[in-house]
């Protein structure tokens, strides 16, 4: 017999999965600000009565920490990880959830929503948060439907609280006929260098000139910071403004940035890749990581003597980890962080060096 979906309550008496339990706590380790953030959800559930709210950011900008806050501050908000191993396909997906919502086997989502729909007060709200939809895997899915099987519809007081790296809008692979709303944090400047401000002033609180030019460096990356702060106070902790490669974070050795950039390098280029797909998109990346400061499509074709449709569907499989701007009437790409491109360049020359290696 099917047990009664979970209403929201001051607390999770079930509480979140333990795989996912780790990952909150992590992510909630010296947070601080994002106000303009929860500002801006807690208005989308005012304003609708259902819906979707995203939030969108470059790797690193802190997307998964607010996530985990957001869930830490609302205990009753059933929580979701796609970047937790074997947690990205929508089988598991299913499962999981349908799980926190009521314990049974159930495996209908839209079933379960709407049960849980008819039995809400008026002003009560269900919350769903999934951090990295961007993760998934859809192999297995079918052609045509919604990441991780998202009901296109959403009844009364329902809500998926979602985060994703930038994405291409034809390529979503969501179709919604729900209220949305979609914050990029790209799009707020100031209050992201407020927050990284206050983020480098929990490790120094007197080097004003230090904070400032780290606060520039940083690129309003806080996966970036979280790695290259404890490494400056451990060893350069009395003069720390004396740091003169304060982008080049891979020559302060430090694993765990160079293992997530690693993830990303293996993303863009899968190790499954043909020799052929290979080669282009080596080519591709080493034209990025010489123009760092940005690149056409054209241009890369141009330099490369590739087609410059090949060269452009690369770039749009690449598009999370790139900055797009438009200059003279084309656009122009280049890598999001100046720290992940000299980690690609050294990728490269360590290439270079292996294919000259195996020729002698």
């Amino acid at each position: 017999m099917n047990s009664i979906p979970k209403l929201p309550t001051t607390n999770n008496p079930r509480g979140h999965p333990t795989e996912f339990q780790q990952v909150i706590l992590e992510k909630n380790q010296n947070f601080v600000g994002r106000a303009f953030v929860f500002t801006a959800i807690s208005n989308f559930l005012h304003r609708h009565n259902r819906g979707y709210f995203t939030i969108v950011g470059a790797p690193g900008s802190g997307k998964s920490a607010i996530l985990a806050k957001y869930v830490t501050e609302n205990p009753h908000v059933i929580y979701y990880n796609a970047q937790v191993a074997g947690k990205n396909h929508a089988e598991e997906f299913l499962a999981t959830i349908c799980t926190q919502i009521a314990s049974s086997g159930e495996t209908s989502l839209h079933s379960l929503l709407q049960q849980v729909s008819d039995q809400l007060e008026p002003q009560q709200k269900f919350i769903i948060a999934i951090d990295a939809l961007d993760a998934i895997d859809r192999t297995n899915q079918t052609p045509g439907s919604n990441l991780f099987y998202l009901p296109r519809y959403l009844p009364r007081g329902v809500y998926f609280l979602l985060t994703r790296r930038p994405y291409i809008k034809k390529k979503s692979g969501l179709l919604i006929e729900a209220p949305s709303q979609v914050l990029d944090l790209a799009e707020y400047p100031e209050q992201n260098r407020e927050d990284v401000q206050a983020y480098i002033r929990q490790y120094f609180t007197s080097e004003q000139e230090f904070i400032t030019q780290l606060t520039a460096k940083s690129e309003n990356n806080f996966m970036y910071l979280s790695q290259i702060l404890p490494a400056i106070c451990e060893g350069f902790s009395c003069e720390p403004y004396q740091l003169v490669e304060l982008s080049d974070a891979t020559s302060l050795q430090l694993p765990g940035l160079e293992a997530y950039y690693q993830q990303h390098f293996q993303k863009m280029i899968p190790p499954n890749s043909s020799n052929q797909e290979r080669e282009l998109k080596l080519s591709v990346l080493s034209v990025l990581v010489q123009h760092f400061s940005s690149v056409s499509a054209e241009a890369i074709a141009r330099i490369i003597d590739a087609d410059e449709y090949d060269v452009e569907e690369i770039l749009e499989n690449w598009h999370e980890f790139l900055i797009l701007q438009q200059i003279d009437r084309e656009i122009r790409y280049s890598f999001y962080h100046a720290s992940f491109c000299n980690f690609l360049c050294k990728q490269l020359t360590l290439g270079t060096s292996k294919s000259e290696d195996n020729k002698n």
